[in-house]
C-alpha cells in the first residue's frame, strides 16, 4: 500500500498557513480577541503608574521637547533623524492632547497590543495553526525584562517586524509589499529588529531553494558569517562580548525580570519549553524538526546572541547600542514559542504554562504596587522644591534585573523641576540632543551617567543642584550638592524596603 511522505514542520506550516490568512475566519474565534487584549492591557492599568524602567524618561522628553519647541531651552534643539524615535512621537502627539499620565497609558497599550498579535501572527504562521495555546508564555515575554527596561522604541519595532515575518512567511508578492512597509515603519522605531528580520527572510528565501539535506550547510556558513562579523565589528568599532550572553540565548531570561523570585519561573518556563520540545520530536520526527526553517531561525537567532558583541558604540553617537544579548532574547523567546506552538496541545502542558503566567503577573502585581508606593515619595520629595530646580537621583537598587530607581525622578519633574542627569539628549541617540553646554541637562553622557550613580564631582561651572537621596526609614530626602563634593549614590533594597546589607 502507498503512503503519502509526511511533509517536514516548515512545509506542513506552508500547507496549512493559507488557511490561516483567509479572512471568514469563524467567529467564535474572532471574539476571542477583543477580551483577550483587555485581559493583556491589565498589567498597564493595575496600579497608578506604569514600571517600566526608561519609560519615565521617554515621558520627561516628550515634555521637554513641548518646551524646546516653545524657546524655552537654549542648549538643546529636536534633531531630525530616521530612527529611535516613532515610540516618542506617538508619546509627544499623546503628550499635547491628553496630557503625561495617558499619553504613557496610551503609548504603552498600543505598543503591547502591536507585539503580542504580532508575535502571535508570527507564531501562528510558522507553527501552521492558531496560537491560543502559547498566548500565556507571549504575554510573560511581552511584560518581560525588555518591557521592564523601558525600551520601547526596540519593542515597537520588534512587533512591528513580527506582522512583517507572518505576512512573508508565504512569500506572495502581495504580502511581501505589506511586509516591506511594515519593516519601513519598524526601522523609525529601531533598526535592530528589522537588521534581525531580514536575516531570517534571506535565510527562509535560501533554505526553500535548497533540498532539505543541504540546509545544515546551509546554516553552517551561517554561522561562519556570524563569526566573521565578530571579527569586523570587534576590530572596526568599540565593542564588548562577554561569554555571559550565553544566558540570554535561548530567550527565558525575558521571565526574570526584577529579583531571585523571577529565577525560579524563568527555570520553570524553561522546563515546560523543553517538555514541549521532546513532545514535538516525538511527534514529528527528530528528522523532520531538524530540518525545519523554524528550528533554525531559534538556533541561528540564540548563536548570533552569543557570537555578535553586546555592546557597540556606532559612529556619530555618544553612547554605545548596549543590551544587544538581552534584547534580542525577546525575539528569541517568541521564536521558541513558534517553534514549539507545533507541539501536540496537551492538557497538562498547558495548565502548567498557565499556572507560570499566572504567578508571574501576581509577582509584577505585587512589585509594581511596591514601586509606585516608593515613586509616590519620589514625588512628595520633588513637590517641595521650588519650580525650575535642577534635581539629580542617584537611588540605585543593586539587587534588581531591571533598573526601577534611577528615573523616576524624570517622571517626577514634569512641570516642576528639571532631571539634569537625563541621559537622552548626551547620547546623540533620541531626538533631543545638546548643541552646547545648558542649565537645562548636563551635556556629556559621562557625567550623566557618573551623576545617575553617585560619582559625579559637581564642578563650579554646574547650575545649583539638589540631590535626592534615601533616609534609614526609607523616606526620600533632597539635599544641596556645592561644588567640589560628591554625589554620593544612595542604596535601597526597594523590593524588600531596606538597606542592603553591609
Amino acid at each position: 500500500m502507498r503512503t503519502e511522505p509526511v511533509p517536514s514542520p516548515d512545509r506542513a506550516s506552508e500547507l496549512i498557513a493559507p488557511e490561516l490568512s483567509r479572512p471568514a475566519a469563524p467567529a467564535p474565534r474572532r471574539i476571542w480577541y477583543l477580551p483577550a487584549s483587555l485581559a493583556l492591557l491589565l498589567p498597564c492599568y493595575w496600579q497608578p503608574r506604569i514600571q517600566a524602567g526608561d519609560l519615565s524618561s521617554h515621558i520627561y522628553n516628550a515634555w521637554l521637547a513641548g518646551l524646546i519647541e516653545g524657546g524655552r531651552t537654549e542648549g538643546l534643539t529636536i534633531a531630525r533623524q530616521t530612527t529611535n524615535i516613532l515610540f516618542d512621537l506617538i508619546m509627544g502627539v499623546l503628550f499635547r492632547w491628553l496630557g503625561a499620565d495617558w499619553a504613557q497609558r496610551l503609548a504603552v497599550s498600543t505598543t503591547v497590543l502591536v507585539f503580542v498579535w504580532g508575535a502571535f501572527a508570527f507564531v501562528s504562521a510558522i507553527s501552521g495553526r492558531k496560537a491560543w495555546p502559547i498566548l500565556p508564555c507571549l504575554a510573560m515575554l511581552a511584560y518581560g525584562w525588555v518591557f521592564h527596561i523601558g525600551f520601547f522604541n526596540f519593542y515597537l519595532s520588534l512587533g512591528l517586524c513580527f506582522w512583517g515575518l507572518a505576512l512573508a512567511w508565504n512569500s506572495r508578492p502581495s504580502r511581501l509589499a505589506v511586509t516591506a512597509i511594515f519593516f519601513v515603519v519598524a526601522y523609525t522605531a529601531h533598526a535592530l529588529p528589522v537588521a534581525w528580520a531580514l536575516g531570517l527572510l534571506a535565510y527562509l528565501w535560501l533554505a526553500r531553494r535548497l533540498p532539505e539535506r543541504v540546509r545544515p550547510r546551509l546554516m553552517a556558513g551561517v554561522l561562519v558569517l556570524l563569526m566573521a562579523a565578530h571579527v569586523v565589528v570587534r576590530r572596526a568599532m568599540v565593542s564588548v562580548w562577554s561569554v555571559t550572553q550565553l544566558s540570554s540565548a535561548v530567550g527565558g531570561d525575558q521571565a526574570w525580570v526584577f529579583d531571585g523570585k523571577y529565577y525560579v519561573l524563568m527555570a520553570l518556563l524553561l522546563m515546560i519549553w523543553a517538555a514541549l520540545f521532546f513532545d514535538l520530536l516525538r511527534a514529528q520526527g527528530g528528522r523532520a524538526i531538524a530540518s525545519s526553517i523554524p528550528l533554525h531561525w531559534c538556533a541561528l537567532s540564540a548563536a548570533g546572541i552569543f557570537i555578535l558583541p553586546s555592546t557597540v558604540l556606532i559612529p556619530g553617537y555618544q553612547h554605545a547600542l548596549v543590551y544587544i544579548a538581552e534584547r534580542m532574547s525577546l525575539a528569541v523567546g517568541v521564536c521558541v514559542c513558534g517553534l514549539l506552538a507545533a507541539a501536540p496541545a496537551r492538557k497538562v502542558k498547558q495548565v502548567a504554562l498557565c499556572a507560570v503566567a499566572a504567578v508571574f503577573f501576581a509577582f509584577l502585581f505585587r512589585d509594581d504596587r511596591t514601586l509606585n508606593r516608593f515613586e509616590d515619595r519620589v514625588d512628595q520629595a520633588v513637590a517641595q522644591l521650588p519650580p525650575g530646580t535642577r534635581v539629580v537621583s542617584p537611588i540605585i537598587d543593586p539587587s534588581l534585573r531591571a533598573d526601577a530607581l534611577t528615573h523616576m525622578v524624570d517622571r517626577a519633574c514634569i512641570g516642576r523641576c528639571y532631571s539634569y542627569a537625563n541621559y537622552e539628549a548626551s547620547t546623540a541617540q533620541f531626538r533631543i540632543h545638546v548643541v552646547k553646554p545648558n542649565s537645562f541637562v548636563v551635556a556629556d553622557y559621562g557625567d550623566s551617567w557618573n551623576l545617575q550613580n553617585g560619582k559625579y564631582v559637581v564642578k563650579a561651572s554646574d547650575p545649583p543642584l539638589v540631590g535626592l537621596g534615601v533616609s534609614d526609614d526609607g523616606e526620600v530626602t533632597a539635599h544641596s550638592l556645592q561644588a567640589g563634593a560628591l554625589s554620593g549614590p544612595s542604596l535601597w533594597w526597594v523590593l524588600g524596603n531596606q538597606r542592603p546589607p553591609r
